[in-house]
């Protein structure tokens, strides 16, 4: 009978847990409410939670505080997607509430599991019910209620497994959209693999990753774009601050006065500190006054030469930029669309989307490679806001994310920006353009559905407008003019169409032209996007 766990067994069974998701990926992948070949909901989760063990593998010893520090830590800054970034926050209020613990019984882990879904619960404005939160809400509750010190922590967890598992199974019944497709809750389910994983490990059984796993590594690259023109500090000085002294709101406080370009980002105890200053000695020796410093990094901006503490020394560049008004970061799939967004002035451009979404910390990195007062975020894509916001709170620059769900609304608000406005203006017009365009993507199935009444076989050519998968046939230019057909109405003046990497410009200018022909009134636009497994994406304006 086991009645409590030390912080080695909590250790074993977050890296099972992981390695089960990782694992079991592709299943949670193809999990999709819309039979499109981009699933992306286990690789989201599989890649938070493997940031997550690579922060814990730097923890040398067992100390349960410890661990779950760098677990809330590492899923942060890793987190992907709406279901990373949830995640993220689960593991966050766990780990919090287990601080200060040596070992762990059935209450404390029973407390441990509702924390982390009242704090999940609190990064979501909107929650929805019928997703990973419910499955969170709901076993979280059940462990509250079956909390007893006499009971088998073995049994417990079964029993927790069972309730996350009943739940996930009726996620079908809280959300229509679910059940047309004959799913179960993406997130849920990777949810609920974790707790699997986490539940073999107690039972003596570990679950090993079968292709490197949450244990393989993931490489986190934090660049810093320096600014050297009219330098008034000539040392930028970074360092990662580990104290349960202060917090990151007093250190960003107490350090103003070292100099200028202070960014400070924190979280559990972790803090990451950069400041331009002429005195880094001073800066570090007040750093060390509340902790201990994980990493050091000291530039002489002047001398165009980095110097790393820790045994590693390197030559870098110096670049010239001005701070300018502002400062675009976008994401996007493919190089044509990637050069469009160049050509209306964004400065970053993350690759990704949704077959791959940007991370916290590729956010993060965009963030701090601009100088610039004001930096505009557009996601382009529903499963990308959340991070966006998330690094948003994490950064100290002024930061606007305009919630764009697809390249055509950000090229929208992009049209509208006026560089002559204020934040607040742009911030209001942009939004407001959102609502300006209508959309719609052009794929293949990856499996037999119906939805909306349509009926869809695998290998299908189905076109989705507004969330919605509107038509289902045979041949990609039938289903993209059905799909404009739908999108026009007597108020369209513009149709744009981007197309993918597998459609031939051949193919598009010839589609160009038989919609220029049946809708003479209206503008055609065709551009290369580039983008994989969308053959069209649209744009009706």
């Amino acid at each position: 009978m086991i009645q409590c766990i030390d912080g080695k067994k909590f250790r074993d069974m977050f890296v099972s847990g992981a390695n089960n998701l990782q694992n079991n990926k592709d299943l949670v992948d193809k999990l999709n409410v819309f039979p499109v070949p981009d699933g992306d909901t286990g690789t989201n989760m599989s890649l938070t939670i493997s940031y997550a063990i690579k922060e814990l593998s730097k923890v040398e010893n067992d100390d349960i505080t410890n661990v779950g520090k760098a677990l809330s830590k590492g899923s942060l800054m890793g987190a992907r997607g709406n279901s990373g970034v949830i995640l993220s926050q689960i593991i966050r209020g766990i780990a919090k509430s287990v601080e200060g613990k040596e070992t762990l019984n059935v209450v404390d882990l029973a407390n441990a599991l509702k924390n982390g879904s009242d704090t999940a619960y609190k990064a979501v404005i909107k929650p929805i019910e019928g997703t990973i939160l419910t499955v969170v809400r709901e076993s979280g509750e059940y462990a509250l209620q079956i909390a007893k010190e006499d009971i088998d922590m073995i049994e417990f967890l079964e029993l927790v497994v069972a309730k996350a598992n009943e739940s996930l199974n009726k996620t079908p019944e809280l959300l229509k959209a679910l059940k047309e497709a004959g799913v179960v809750d993406s997130g849920g389910k990777g949810l609920v693999l974790i707790y699997e994983g986490m539940l073999s490990s107690l039972k003596g059984n570990d679950i090993e990753s079968v292709e490197g796993g949450a244990s393989s590594n993931v490489e986190v690259n934090v660049e810093q774009n320096i600014s050297t023109e009219d330098i008034k500090f000539q040392y930028c000085t970074e360092f990662i601050l580990e104290s349960n002294k202060v917090d990151d709101l007093t250190i960003r406080e107490r350090f103003m006065k070292y100099g200028d370009s202070l960014a400070v980002v924190g979280d559990e105890g972790v803090i990451k500190v950069h400041v331009h200053t002429n005195d880094p000695g001073l800066a570090i020796q007040e750093a060390l006054s509340y902790g201990q410093l994980l990493t050091i990094k000291i530039e002489n901006m002047k001398l165009q030469h980095e110097n790393k503490v820790l045994n590693e020394t390197a030559q870098t560049k110096e670049v010239p930029v001005e701070e300018k008004e502002y400062g675009f970061i976008a994401t996007s799939m493919g190089e044509g669309l990637a050069q469009i967004f160049k050509d209306f002035g964004v400065d970053y451009i993350i690759e990704g989307g949704q077959t791959m979404n940007p991370s916290t910390e590729d956010f993060m990195k965009a963030i701090e490679s601009l100088n610039a007062k004001n930096i505009i975020i557009l996601p382009n894509n529903s499963n990308i806001i959340m991070a966006a916001n998330q690094a948003k709170e994490l950064s100290d620059k002024n930061i606007v994310v305009i919630p764009t769900k697809n390249v055509s609304q950000a090229f929208a608000t992009l049209v509208t920006f006026d560089a002559d406005s204020s934040i607040e203006e742009n911030e209001a017009s942009m939004m407001e353009a959102l609502s300006s365009v209508k959309s719609g993507q052009v794929t293949y199935a990856v499996r037999d559905t119906v939805i909306n009444d349509v009926e869809v076989k695998e290998g299908n050519i189905i076109g989705i407008a507004e969330g919605k998968l509107l038509s289902a046939g045979d041949k990609v230019d039938e289903i993209t003019t059905d799909l404009v057909e739908k999108l026009v109405d007597e108020d369209s003046a513009i149709i744009t169409l981007f197309y993918g990497e597998d459609t031939s410009k051949e193919e598009a200018e010839a589609l160009r032209d038989a919609l220029e022909e049946k809708f003479e009134d209206i503008d055609v636009e065709l551009h290369y996007g580039g983008q994989p497994l969308y053959y069209y994406l649209i744009s009706v304006e």
